[in-house]
């Protein structure tokens, strides 16, 4: 009978020290003789943490006078108003119109919501829902497949609203910042444009415009009045972090003065 061999080939080991030490810094390397393979566990603290990027929003909007921009005593927009703004081209982009519009300024103005202009409009019935549907009907629906640009250039009409509000502050001679309420009436003084045409077939007349003139110099007239008085330039500084490997977003908005 042949004598029959049993032959045991040396298994390979690992020391301490070479699993101590994976080949990759940022993964813990589990080895096992039931698994065929390794299994390659990274830690979340260890992968790189989402760069933070700020971004400096300044108390101005555009204008079709450059040479206002470097006025020492120029009057600066509030933060209500900038916000209102950002709202309007966010609203035009939502339309898939290819420029911010009077009637655009006119729904930031109340998407924001807490600005005096927009509590002086709901409370003579005007809303959002009443401005985006009269806008639909004046200028009808833009192309399906037309994309707006991030940042919807202004019209004319638009930027001379605009500059209408920043006329009317300087020759008021007044302390304080440009407010929403300007910026409505800057609409307003566009006879021909979209916002006026929406803002007429609501119910509001020169007589409403005289009473938001007024409301901009009396602090009673509003529950909560923020314009009334003098306040620094605002410059708002956001912070945020992006979203990386299915960690959380954070937002920060700090104003400074």
């Amino acid at each position: 009978m042949a004598a029959s061999t049993l032959s045991l080939l040396p298994i390979p080991t690992k020391t301490a020290s070479s699993l101590l030490q994976p080949s990759n810094p940022r993964a813990v390397r589990l080895s096992s003789s039931l698994l065929a393979g390794s299994i390659s566990l990274a830690s979340a603290s260890l992968l790189p943490r989402p760069s933070v990027r700020s971004a400096a929003v300044v108390s101005s909007l555009p204008t079709a006078k450059p040479e206002r921009a470097s006025a020492e005593k120029m009057p600066k927009w509030s933060l209500m108003a900038i916000k209102a703004f950002g709202m309007a081209e966010l609203e035009a982009r939502k339309l898939k119109y290819p420029k911010t519009g009077t009637e655009a300024l006119l729904m930031g103005i109340l998407v924001e919501g807490t600005n005096e202009a927009s509590k002086f409009l709901r409370a003579i019935g005007i809303t959002l829902f009443k401005v985006r549907e009269e806008s639909v009907k004046l200028l009808g629906k833009s192309d399906l497949f037309f994309f707006s640009p991030e940042h919807p250039p202004l019209t004319d009409s638009a930027q001379r609203a605009l500059d209408w509000a920043v006329d009317e502050k300087l020759k008021s001679g007044e302390d304080g910042e440009i407010t929403t309420a300007h910026m409505l009436l800057g609409i307003w003084s566009e006879k021909e444009s979209a916002g006026y045409k929406i803002l007429a077939s609501l119910g509001f007349d020169d007589q409403k415009a005289s009473e938001l003139t007024k409301s901009k110099t009396n602090c009673n007239y509003f529950p909560v009045a923020s314009h009334c008085s003098s306040t620094p330039t605002i410059r708002v500084i956001l912070a945020i972090d992006f979203i990386v490997g299915g960690q959380d977003t954070n937002c920060r908005v700090d104003t400074v003065g």
